[in-house]
């Protein structure tokens, strides 16, 4: 046979994958000068650097500023701004008073209107939410200015929904939907947000039947840059995150588009959210989907988008979206499935085929999912054990992450070019046997159990145009070969790259496993590599290189800094005090407080504080007792009615607070008013940990208790009243954090935590 030209198809590989990862998203040069009536990236970053300055969840004193900002930017447009304000819980047991923006464009029909989404509060206490979701406001206020810019009326009506409070719980959107009356005109959402600060905006849907129409429109709406694909939204709904469009569908019906990016994820929810680092490619990524679907939706029948059939979707370079009924599924996989019968019985008569060499082909594949699933599965908590302050990084994800990705892409590559080498007497047309069985007995679990991910058919009739080449020709064109490896390329590797980022690199071993089945794709091509053993030692070698640089990348520094915690915890009920901190391993920061003493804490599970990740206090110690303002309880009504003891408090906070979370014992609670808002039955009787509710508290308002329980029980309601000022506040001498350190996310941070029992016997 010809020398085979290895190297550069390996190339074409790599071009290839970089291509699936570039394609996806528009580039950024300054735009400033663009004309008026197309959307702007630079007008958009303005927008997000006045949103950014400073910290502004709901009660912060940059919260009313940025709500003003917004306001004013739409008063620019010529459109009447108006707030709606309320108390609501939501379902998640958080109570907060939000405070709404809305606008609305009149339409010239009397149909449904559609609504552009976004919320403006950014999260509790350190985030400066650039990102999440500034970047999503920006994007909708600098899209509505260029499509007023036109002067055309549109056939429908666009509300603009500016919601509040969607950090603690979909408060604002839950306030709208279920209090609005403009709710129950609303035909479809477009829903911009952010879990990161970069990389491609993914397309998810929100529907509660099938989603064959919204594909349909959204396609005819011709977005340029379309990130999306039906296993993305099965995985989404399976994951403990949702956005303000879950409540309208939940609670309405309405549907909808999210539009999220996750890149850099451990910019998530902290001060680094800022404006120098979004991402400008992401933001002109979120306007390239906005200004298509603008146009096309503000003259769709919007009253005509539900629908009981659903389509397998996917993106891929050169065609953007590519969709397919549920109904060809099986279809695909059978005729798949009799390819694979024919093309064996052609292999077998043509002796191409042997079986023996089949099943001896086998052991490569099973050997190689087996090494590099172990290595996924393991090689993070070992990295864990190394670095055990990456256990400090609460979001799963470090800032060396994308380096340890590819690390562990090039180690299972790595491992698959040593095995296969092991087996090189066996042919390449023998070899694909296995994997080609394997890959449709994949496809038809899927198909039965995740059908959103049915598109990995199509890379397994890529697969079956080589076996048929290889069957044929005892020479076959390398470039040939290669340009069928594409398919798999481009559908697996967006995926190897997007589970450890979206999900932490504890799911490493998705990407390790997805490798190896994307390398068994591509044996076609690889089974010809004379020098398969050299290409193993060649990844080794650059996964040594990759290992090192992360390594000198593993410290924490001014760019890459550490999350770190400090609370002080006064308990009123033994008049004892403690330092306490979320973190696994402190900084001389901390340590200064925490000290030799620090202990393990002995925490009852009833009483931890809420927290994304339900992380508890990892150290404790002793601490000196502060004059602490304390809370102030009224109690308004005690009184007993039936089999039932009812009370009504009012706590009143006597410092300038942030957040007060109620505990109870385990007596079961009928019913519970908190500042007029019923928390519902269901919640009530699913709550965990003992939590009632925690407020997060505006202008210092009391929190207003209603509630009953069995009249002949002890029932205790134990208060956590913090305020996020520890490091302000004159009675302590807390530092400023150095410069390789921010406030740790997610947990309550930075506070002065005040405890308090009460007993109604």
């Amino acid at each position: 046979m010809k020398k085979f030209p290895s190297t550069l198809t390996f190339l074409i590989i790599v071009l290839a994958i970089y291509w699936s990862f570039r394609s996806s998203m528009p580039s950024y040069e300054p735009d400033g000068a663009i004309e008026a009536t197309s959307f702007s990236t630079d007008r958009a970053l303005q927008h997000v650097s006045e949103i950014a300055k400073k910290p502004h969840a709901v009660g912060f004193p940059a919260h009313e500023a940025v709500r003003s900002y917004i306001v004013s930017e739409l008063d620019k447009m010529g459109l009447e701004a108006s707030l709606q304000e309320g108390y609501t819980a939501g379902d998640w047991g958080n109570l907060s008073k939000a405070t709404n923006i809305l606008a609305r464009i009149k339409g010239s029909s009397s149909g449904m209107a559609l609504m552009l989404l976004s919320h403006y509060d950014s999260n509790p206490h350190s985030a400066l939410g650039a990102s999440d979701a500034g970047s999503g406001v920006a994007t909708i206020l600098e899209g509505v200015r260029a499509f007023l810019a036109e002067n055309k009326t549109p056939k429908n009506d666009i509300i603009i929904l500016i919601s509040d409070s969607e950090e603690l719980g979909l408060n604002g959107a839950d306030l709208f939907v279920n209090q609005h009356p403009w709710a129950q005109e609303v035909g479809l959402v477009l829903n911009f947000e952010a879990r990161g600060s970069g990389g491609p905006s993914y397309m998810l849907i929100e529907t509660n039947r099938g989603n064959a129409n919204l594909i349909r429109e959204f396609t005819a709406a011709d977005t340029h840059f379309p990130v999306a694909n039906s296993l993305a939204y099965s995985i989404y709904k399976m994951l403990p995150n949702d956005t303000d469009l879950t409540v309208f569908r939940e609670d309405l019906d309405i549907e909808g588009f999210n539009f999220a990016f996750i890149d850099d994820h451990f910019d998530y929810h902290t001060v680094r959210d800022n404006y120098e680092r979004l991402d400008r490619k992401t933001l002109a990524h979120q306007g390239s989907y906005l200004m298509p679907l603008l146009h096309h939706f503000s003259k769709t029948d919007l009253g005509n988008l539900k629908s009981l059939n659903d389509m397998v979707y996917f993106n891929m370079p050169f065609f953007r979206l590519v969709s397919y009924p549920f109904d060809w599924i099986w279809i695909m996989w059978a005729l798949a499935l009799l390819l694979t019968g024919l093309l064996l019985f052609h292999g077998f008569r043509k002796k191409s085929l042997e079986l023996r060499q089949i099943l001896n082909g086998s052991l490569p594949m099973f050997i190689a999912l087996g090494i590099n699933g172990l290595i996924g599965y393991y090689g993070y908590q070992l990295l864990q054990w190394i670095y055990p302050a990456y256990r400090d990084m609460l979001h799963g994800f470090t800032y060396n992450g994308y380096t340890y990705i590819l690390a562990f892409i090039l180690i299972s590559t790595s491992v698959c070019f040593w095995i296969y080498h092991k087996f090189k007497s066996i042919s390449a047309s023998n070899l694909l046997i296995a994997p080609l069985l394997f890959w449709l007995a994949l496809c038809y679990g899927v198909a039965c159990y995740l059908p959103g991910a049915s598109f990995f058919i199509i890379p397994v009739y890529a697969l079956l145009a080589s076996l048929l080449v290889l069957i044929n020709q005892k020479e076959p064109s390398a470039y040939l070969l290669a340009f069928l490896t594409l398919p798999a390329l481009w559908l697996c590797a967006p995926f190897i790259k997007m589970f450890p980022v979206g999900l932490g690199l504890k799911m490493m071993v998705a990407s390790t496993l997805l490798t190896t089945l994307t390398f068994i794709l591509l044996l076609p091509l690889f089974a010809f590599y004379k020098r398969k053993d050299h290409w193993a030692t060649f990844c080794f070698v650059v996964f040594l290189g990759s290992m090192v640089f992360a390594h000198f990348q593993a410290g924490f520094t001014p760019d890459r800094p550490k999350p770190s915690s400090l609370l002080y915890v006064l308990d009123t009920d033994h008049n004892t005090a403690q330092w306490a901190t979320y973190d696994q391993v402190l900084i001389d920061w901390n340590d200064q407080f925490l000290g030799k003493d620090k202990r393990v804490p002995v925490q009852p599970s009833e009483h931890r504080l809420s927290s994304k990740y339900s992380s508890g206090f990892s150290f404790v110690s002793n601490a000196p007792l502060k004059p602490i303002n304390p809370t102030l309880v009224e109690t308004k009504t005690d009184t007993v009615i039936g089999d039932l003891r009812w009370i009504e408090l009012n706590i009143a906070p006597q410092r300038k607070v942030s957040r007060l979370e109620l505990f109870t014992n385990d007596v079961p609670i009928s019913s519970a008013l908190v500042n007029e808002v019923p928390l519902s039955a269901y919640y009530l009787e699913n709550r965990k940990g003992g939590r009632l509710v925690t407020h997060y508290i505006s202008n210092n308002e009391p929190t207003h208790l209603k509630l009953n329980f069995p009249k002949d029980s002890v029932f205790e309601l134990t208060l956590y009243e913090a305020s996020n000022d520890l490091l302000e506040n004159p009675q302590f001498t807390v530092p400023a954090r150095p410069e390789n350190s921010i406030p740790m996310p997610f947990v309550l941070n930075d506070a002065i935590l005040l405890i308090k029992t009460l007993k109604f016997e």
